[in-house]
Parts: structure tokens; C-alpha cells; sequence
């Protein structure tokens, strides 16, 4: 059974964040859908185009269903999953059938549900701009494209032996059916069946409702083209079809989601897929976690372990973010005390409260506090351990209080903190750091404050999805870069924003937070090394 909930709120969904929202003189209503897909049961072996179609009819009968509904809660621009159309794990040749060619809307002016002869073999680009158009919003959906190119001897050309490229493709439609964008994903994961473009492509489009939306795919998120370089240019409002991966302890989906909005200062509608024990090559993965976030509340949605299947649409409203939207003044507290930038995120309170609350945190630590014996370990002394496949340098949390120190290389991390178990219960918990290469494809640097898995330290980086101890604390890193992701994830993939985020001008970066609802799971200072990243 299809199941679709429906939230209106910037505040609360399965689980929500508790900031308030910024004061704005302009706001929108977004929704994003989680999309159960219906999978092609042999995706490599190649079917007909009738058959193809057939296939993917059936999951955009879903997307009808979802429009419909938004439209009845007043939504104005919806966004769908990546893949969510056709499904995954295809061979190059066997998604053929599948694709359409798109044409660039930066060249041509083209609204398929009006114009249906213009070009053959567009049944998926009909159907979604026709369901733009019935519902009145702005849809944004993933598909897949075939752009001919030309045969060229030259060994550098990028052209594939068959004449044609294959892009995983976000395309959008304006409410009245317009093909309005088209953005080929450039940082492919594992993709056979696709191809990345010769050049990479930063593609906008405008809206009448919220000014300027910027366009990613997954993978992208993680990467400075197109992603920060649409930050860059002053575009704070991102659009994220996704069919991520949930990877603890640092990057399920819902908590990477929150650590880059809250991080880059920007939107971020994230529709992801739901599938649980997805085959890969290296084992069997879970996807969920969608959301609607911004830098002050977060909308979204996780599924836990054995839960249905079942699709999720969430519904907010969102402030206006465009810098150059008419109208716009957005109430935040940021400014420099100290010499130190401080963002405070809307609790109730000021900066001095928390400029309280951070000494609170800190002065409570002593060296007369209370032992704690987790396990096997006697002594803080450090261990290194694995976190996704990153060789972490870890040093364990041997007491209720205290202040702890951790190196891996020249990158340090500290943490200040005060334990509040639960009963009787014991966990062990470590402080990570980690700078280099993460699996040979790009640099960070990354303070992780995190559960381990069991009471010995090789557990610790293992997935761990609940928690009881509680923490105040005040993690901090010395980072080289501007770009710092922080999260904090508590037992059972509930987000806690943190309290007050400060970035010294030595790039010193520092997260305090107190008054945890959960157990901790992972508090985490993610730095993103983008100028490495060619080296």
C-alpha cells in the first residue's frame, strides 16, 4: 500500500529540528517526495521501448498521485528523487530504451504538454510537464538523457564509441508545463549506465514565488562543481533529487542534509528514495532520509530499520533566500564578537546566553570528575580505527567530565564535554580526527565526537543507529577550509541543531551544544578540503 503523509510545517515531521524561523517578508511552500520506486526486476537485460515505457508509467502514476496532493496543500514547486523514474543498476546498453533527449531550454523555448509532436520519443517529458501544468507548480524530476555527439578521431574527445552521451538529467517545468531547466549530474557514483559531461554545468532557474534555485544531484553535494560554485554566485537555494546511501557514523543522509544547509547557508530540497538491502557490488545498502532545510529549521524524514516501504511527502513552508529577492530581510544574528564570526541559530536566547552556555560547558569539565570504565581501555591513550574505510586517530572518553585532545597527523581536534548516562547502562564513546584523502576521491579534515559500536575501541566507527548518554559539550578543530559541515546525531536519526557555531579568523572552528533530547550517536565538524582535491 501506498502511504503519503503530509506535513505543513517548517517545524515539525517525523522528526524536526527546534529553531524558529527567521523573520522574512517573503516565504514559499515546498514539498519533496521520498519515492518507494518500482524497480526493473532484471535491469540488465535491455528492453523495448514499449516495455520501458511501461516500466517507468508506472512510478509516474505515483508522481501524479504525489502532485495531486501537494497541489491540494498549496505547494509550489514539488521535487522528486534521482532515479525515481527508471530505477538503477543498469548497463549502458540496457537503459537505452530508457532515455529521452532533452533539449536545452537555454537554446529553445519548449513546453512539452502543448507542444507533444515536437520531438519524438518524449512520453516521460510530456507526462511530467503535463503534471506541472495540471497541478499549477513548479516539478522537479530526474530522468534519463541521450545528447548525440559528434565521432571524432581525436583520442581526447569525450564522445563514447557510439556517437551518443548518456547523462542522469534533472529537468524542471514551470507551472505551466515550460521545460525552464535541464542539468546533467557531474560527479557520478558508480554509474556504468551514465556518462560525465565534457564540461560541467552550473544551471539556475527562476521562479516567481522565491527568486533564483540552483540545481544538484547526490554525489554533487559533496563536491565543489557545481555545488559550491553555485554557492559562490550567490545562489542559496539548491534543488537535491538524491539516491543516497545512508552511511553512519558521518554521512546518513538526513544528518549530511542538515550539516550542508546549516554549513553553506543555503536551502536544500532533498528528495531521496526509499529502498531497503539495495544489492551493490560491496554489499547491501539502505536509502532513505528526504528533507526541506535551511539554515534555521529542517523538515524531514528518516525511516528506521524494518519499517514499510512506503513513499513520504513533506510539506513546508520555507523562507525566501535569494539575496535578490525583492522584499527579503531575513532576521539573523551573525556578526563578529571577539574577532570570531558567530552564527547564532534562533533559540531563545542571545549571543551572550550563549557565550554563557559555552563557559557553562567548559568550566563544569574537571579533573576530579567521576570515572567511567567503559570496557577494556584503563588509559585515554589514543587507538586508530576505521570509519568508512578512513583511518581514524581516536582518544576514548574515560570520565563523565573532561577535556580531550586528538591528533591525526598536523590536524587536531578538542573536546570539552560533560557525560549524563542513562541508568546503568555503559557505552563507549571517542573523539575522532581524520585529515586526508577520504576513499582516494577527496580531501577532509573531520573532529568526530561519536558512539562507538561495542566496548572496544576497534568497534568505534562501526554503524550505530541508538544511543542513551547525553552530552554538553564544545568540539573543536583548526580547519583549512571556509567550508565546515557540522551535525549533531542523536539516537534513532533524530536531528539536534547545534547551539552556537563560531569560525575564528585562523579557521578555528567551534561547536557548543547542551540539552540533547536523545542519546548521542555522532556530533561531527565535517571540513570539506576542495582545493585539494586535484592534488
Amino acid at each position: 500500500m501506498l502511504l503519503s503523509v503530509i506535513v505543513f510545517s517548517s517545524l515539525s515531521v517525523s522528526t524536526a529540528l527546534g529553531q524558529t524561523e527567521p523573520v522574512v517578508d517573503s516565504s514559499y511552500i515546498a514539498a519533496v517526495y521520498e519515492h518507494n520506486v518500482i524497480l526493473n526486476p532484471d535491469p540488465r537485460v535491455p528492453l523495448s521501448r514499449p516495455a520501458a515505457l511501461q516500466h517507468m508509467q508506472r512510478n509516474l502514476d505515483i508522481y501524479e498521485q504525489q502532485a495531486a496532493r501537494a497541489a491540494q496543500q498549496g505547494v509550489q514547486i514539488l521535487v522528486f528523487p534521482e532515479d525515481g523514474i527508471q530505477g538503477f543498476n543498469f548497463s549502458r546498453s540496457s537503459i537505452f530504451n530508457y532515455l529521452e533527449t532533452i533539449p536545452d531550454p537555454q537554446q529553445e523555448s519548449w513546453n512539452p504538454c502543448t507542444e507533444p509532436g515536437k520531438y519524438n520519443n518524449t512520453e516521460v517529458l510530456q507526462r511530467l510537464s503535463c503534471m506541472a501544468r495540471r497541478y499549477n507548480l513548479y516539478l522537479v524530476a530526474n530522468m534519463a538523457d541521450l545528447q548525440p555527439c559528434p565521432l571524432k578521431t581525436d583520442p581526447s574527445s569525450s564522445c563514447p564509441p557510439d556517437g551518443h552521451w548518456q547523462f542522469n538529467t534533472n529537468v524542471v517545468f514551470s507551472s505551466d508545463g515550460l521545460l525552464v531547466a535541464r542539468y546533467h549530474k557531474q560527479n557520478l557514483y558508480f554509474e556504468e549506465s551514465f556518462d560525465k559531461p565534457p564540461q560541467p554545468e552550473i544551471i539556475t532557474f527562476d521562479t516567481p514565488f522565491a527568486g533564483r534555485f540552483g540545481l544538484i544531484t547526490c554525489f554533487d553535494i559533496l563536491f565543489y562543481e557545481p555545488t559550491i560554485e553555485l554557492v559562490e554566485k550567490g545562489v542559496h537555494q539548491l534543488i537535491y533529487p538524491t539516491g543516497w546511501f545512508n552511511s553512519l557514523p558521518l554521512l546518513d543522509s538526513v544528518q549530511f542534509q542538515s550539516a550542508f544547509s546549516l554549513g553553506a547557508k543555503v536551502t536544500l530540497l532533498a528528495a531521496n528514495l526509499r529502498k531497503e538491502n539495495v544489492p551493490l557490488t560491496h554489499g547491501y545498502k539502505t536509502m532513505t532520509g528526504s528533507g526541506i532545510y535551511t539554515p534555521y529549521s529542517a523538515t524531514y524524514h528518516h525511516a528506521q530499520k524494518g519499517d514499510p516501504e512506503e513513499g513520504m511527502l513533506l510539506v513546508a513552508r520555507v523562507p525566501v533566500l535569494d539575496p535578490l529577492w525583492a522584499g527579503q530581510s531575513v532576521d539573523t544574528e551573525e556578526g563578529l564578537v571577539g574577532g570570531m564570526m558567530v552564527v547564532t541559530l534562533k533559540h531563545e536566547g542571545t549571543t551572550a546566553c550563549w557565550e554563557m552556555l559555552k563557559m557553562s560547558v567548559r568550566t563544569s569539565v574537571s579533573s576530579a570528575a567521576q570515572s567511567f570504565e567503559p570496557g577494556m581501555l584503563s588509559a585515554p591513550e589514543t587507538f586508530n580505527s576505521s570509519v568508512t574505510y578512513d583511518p581514524f586517530t581516536f582518544v576514548p572518553l574515560m570520565e563523565t567530565e573532561g577535556e580531550v585532545n586528538v591528533c591525526n597527523g598536523k590536524f587536531c581536534c578538542n573536546l570539552q564535554y560533560r557525560r549524563i548516562q542513562q541508568g546503568d547502562s555503559k557505552e563507549l564513546y571517542a573523539l575522532g580526527a581524520f585529515a586526508g584523502k577520504h576513499h582516494g576521491i577527496y580531501f577532509i579534515q573531520v573532529c568526530a565526537l561519536l558512539r562507538c559500536a561495542g566496548l572496544d575501541p576497534s568497534s568505534c566507527g562501526q554503524k550505530v543507529q541508538e544511543a542513551e548518554s547525553k552530552f554538553d559539550f564544545v568540539l573543536e578543530g583548526k580547519f583549512g577550509s571556509t567550508y565546515v559541515y557540522p551535525s549533531v546525531l542523536a539516537s534513532k536519526f533524530v536531528l539536534e541543531q547545534p547551539k552556537q557555531l563560531e569560525t575564528a579568523p585562523d579557521g578555528t572552528v567551534t561547536m557548543t551544544h547542551s540539552n540533547m533530547t536523545g542519546g548521542l550517536v555522532t556530533a561531527c565538524l565535517y571540513g570539506r578540503m576542495y582545493h585539494l582535491d586535484n592534488e
